[in-house]
Formats: structure tokens, sequence, C-alpha cells
């Protein structure tokens, strides 16, 4: 349904330079300005108050004057939404609290399908990092080193696979080990934009030997793994690469990534995310949830410029004249869900729609 004549929404962004150059794409404003809908750029070097009027503000700064400043326009202007309410993203920026909300989803499992986090242990000062007891927590090596932050700066996506306790010497807390699970060398991106659910396959980490861990070395720094440097990793090449088209390995089952995404969606208050996934080859039909990530590259996305757009336009028609629906509760009262074919998709790159 397009936007009635005369009425148009502004929505204001406030992004990082990079994320801006990548996500605020020409198609994106276009498709936009067909349901009547402004992007707007926010002027960082300006007080937000100053600036609009806005009817929704989205954005991915950080920050503690940026979160007074986005508190202090909504106190001004309360029937304008804030994707996401920040409070709620900062719960992703810590590696423990993120993944708990997992843990305690209510999510029914069916057709001998479960689902779960890999185990893990916070590791605080560089003291600790040589003495911790990983079968006192259930681990044992090879582990995933991860920094404990994660707030999408560069030193955040620095993990090392550790083969041994050489290899434990040389991280640098406070960092996250995390439980390596053989999984096939496959990861699923699941992205998440409001009711809408698109599942991706990916090239991962190769599966390891644990008879042949006492001939490698102490760790493999993930970005070894593709021997691309960082700035191809950030263009096509490297997702060009990532991909994965075997047409062997099949996505695990809509429902259940449906049924978290929901989950997640409902328990942490936001609406832009993913989250990452992986089958435990030793049981086949067990996925982990492994990452999530805040307002993920929706630009290399199949369509991102008409999800995008549509989920404005929900959140604009259907939110407005209630601000708590600023973490759009209103739109997911309902347990009904509903799977769309997508013909943007096919069994490589799978979308679904929750109706909620």
């Amino acid at each position: 349904m397009e936007g009635p004549m005369g009425r148009r929404f502004a929505v204001g962004y406030a992004l990082a330079s990079k994320k801006q150059a990548s996500f605020i794409q020409i198609s994106l404003i276009n498709v936009a300005k067909e349901k009547n809908i402004d992007l707007i750029k926010i002027d960082l070097e300006k007080p937000l108050i100053e600036q609009g009027p806005f009817d929704l503000v989205l954005h991915k700064i950080c920050g503690a004057e940026w979160r007074k400043q986005l508190a202090d326009y909504s106190a001004d202007n309360p029937n304008v939404l804030i994707i996401d309410p920040p409070d709620a993203i900062e719960r992703l920026h810590n590696r423990i609290s993120m993944l708990q909300v997992v843990s305690e989803l209510n999510v029914v499992e069916c057709d001998s399908v479960s689902f779960g986090i890999p185990k893990q242990t916070p590791v605080y000062d560089a003291d600790e990092v040589e003495e911790v007891n990983l079968e006192g927590e259930g681990l044992k090596f090879p582990v995933i080193a991860k920094p404990l932050v994660a707030d999408g700066s560069a030193k955040s996506h620095k993990m090392s696979l550790v083969y041994n306790r050489d290899g434990l010497s040389k991280l640098k807390p406070p960092i996250v080990l995390q439980e390596f699970v053989n999984h096939g060398g496959v990861i699923f991106k699941v992205y998440v934009v409001g009711e809408y659910v698109k599942c991706v396959k990916r090239k991962s980490l190769p599966d390891v030997n644990e008879e042949n861990l006492e001939n490698v070395k102490g760790l493999l720094l993930f970005s070894q793994v593709s021997n691309l440097n960082s700035v191809e990793r950030c263009g096509d090449t490297y997702y060009q690469m990532m991909d994965l088209q075997d047409g062997k390995t099949e996505i695990p089952p809509m429902s259940l990534l449906v049924d978290i995404a929901r989950g997640l969606r409902l328990a942490m208050g936001l609406h832009l995310f993913n989250f990452d996934v992986i089958r435990d080859t030793r049981i086949g039909n067990r996925y982990l949830v492994i990452d999530i990530n805040y307002f993920p590259g929706y630009a290399k996305m199949p369509s991102y410029e008409r999800v995008l757009t549509d989920f404005f336009w929900d959140v604009l028609t259907k939110g407005k004249g209630d601000k708590n629906d600023a973490n759009l509760d209103g739109l997911m009262k309902k347990e009904v869900r509903r799977l769309v074919s997508n013909s943007e998709c096919d069994e490589d790159d799978t979308g679904a729609t929750i109706t909620t």
C-alpha cells in the first residue's frame, strides 16, 4: 500500500560515515520516496534537538553524548519513534549478556530439532588467561577467543581459534572463551528487519580434527582464514568469496529461525539485527546461536531496499499515536506466524515474514 497523497514521512538517520555509505544508497532513497518516505541525514555536528521535524529517528551511533541527545529529543518530541532504543542496543555490546537472552527464550522445539548457545566463559585480566580452568567451565581445546566488547569496532572483530595453552598466553583480555563446535565449515546468517527474516549461508572456519591438535600452532587469527586484507573484506570480492552456493547444505528449518527471531525481537526490544547460527555436526539437528549483531550490513541482502522501506512504512503507520510503540510492542501482540515465498530467494537464500 502506497502512502496517501499529501502525507509524507521524514526518517532522520544518524550513521557513521562508513555505515552511511553502505546503507543509504540511491536505490533505497528512491524506493522509500515511492512510499512517501524521505530519508534525511542528521547532522552530527549540530544538536539533534535543533533538527527535524522527524517521524522516526534511525541511528547507529554510540556514546553518552548521543544517548543524551536522543533522550532530550524524545522528551521534546514524544511521538517520534526511535529505532532502536540505546539501552536495548547496549546489551549486544557485551558477548556474555548478548547470548544470555538466547538461553532464556521460550521457543517450542519440534521435529527433534533443538537449539542453544555454545559454552563460554569470560576472562577479564591478563593474569587469569593462562590459568583459566577450561575443564571446570565445560570447555576443551580448541576454543574461540572473542573480545568481550562487541561494539562494531575493528578491535571487536579480532577473534582467534585457540588450539592449546600456548595460544592462550597470546590473548589480551577482556575476552570470552567460547566452545568451538565443528559445523561443516558453514555459518547461517539470519537477518531480521522487524517482522521480516532472511537466512543466507556463508563459508566459515573448517572443522578441526582433534587428533591433530598437537601438531598445530597456538592460535589462528580469523583474518587469516580468508587471506584477504581489511580493505578487500569490505568489498564485493570478500562477500562473493564467502557466499556459499553449494546446493548441498540445507538451511535450518525456517520455522525454528522465525521463532528464534521473534523471541529475540520481543526479549531485546530490537528490530534491526542479525544472529549467526551453526549446525553441530556431532548431532546434526542441533543448532547453536553464536553471535548477535545490531543493524548489520543489510545492503548485501537482496531487495534490501524494499524490505527496509516496508519496515519503515509499517512502523510509521501502525505505530503512530502510541509512544510505547518506539519499542513497537503493538506490532507483536499476535502469535500467528506466516511463511512467505520470496522471488529473490532460492534454497540458498531464504526469506520469511512473521505476522505478529
